[in-house]
């Protein structure tokens, strides 16, 4: 099986553990969202607070650390042509940045595991590459939606 997750550290140690947890909910997300078959992957770059603070200042002028940032490539109606007619070049779906140290936090705040929490900032991160978003109510029932379906698909609940 094809590698669909691209994994870089800045300012974080290399963690397996954090591969492997990373590595199932893309292939999950992938396989419910029928993409298996095009030539995309995802670039996922995990990091320190002070870092994503600086790329959600310069990209989105917030100058304050977030969890998750996600830079899609495609539109949803690029990515619904694509999987309609088939896709032959590799190339990224998107990026998707998370601070580690925000993961472990929520983690705790939410009274759940590390690995739960770390597996919805990256499924949350993938639907937001997808196209979906979470501004209006309607919108963020269907976000919700498809990320609880991938979880649960993992056995990973709240």
């Amino acid at each position: 099986m094809k590698k669909l997750a691209e994994i870089v550290y800045n300012k974080i140690d290399e963690n397996k553990g954090y591969e492997k947890i990373i590595n199932n909910v893309v292939d999950k997300c992938f396989e419910n969202e029928k993409l298996s078959k095009l030539k995309l992957y995802i670039c996922i770059t995990l990091t320190v607070p002070k870092e994503i603070q600086k790329i959600n200042k310069k990209y989105r002028n917030i100058d304050k650390p977030t969890d998750v940032l996600s830079f899609p490539m495609f539109e949803q109606a690029e990515i619904n042509q694509l999987l309609k007619n088939g896709y032959e070049i590799e190339e990224a779906l998107g990026d998707i940045i998370i601070s580690i140290p925000k993961v472990y936090e929520q983690a705790e705040e939410y009274g759940h595991s590390f690995e739960r929490e770390l597996s919805y900032m990256v499924v949350h991160g993938f639907y937001h590459l997808m196209g979906y978003d979470h501004m209006e109510e309607e919108e963020k029932k269907e976000m919700r939606a498809k990320e609880d379906e991938v979880l649960n698909a993992l056995g990973i609940n709240r």
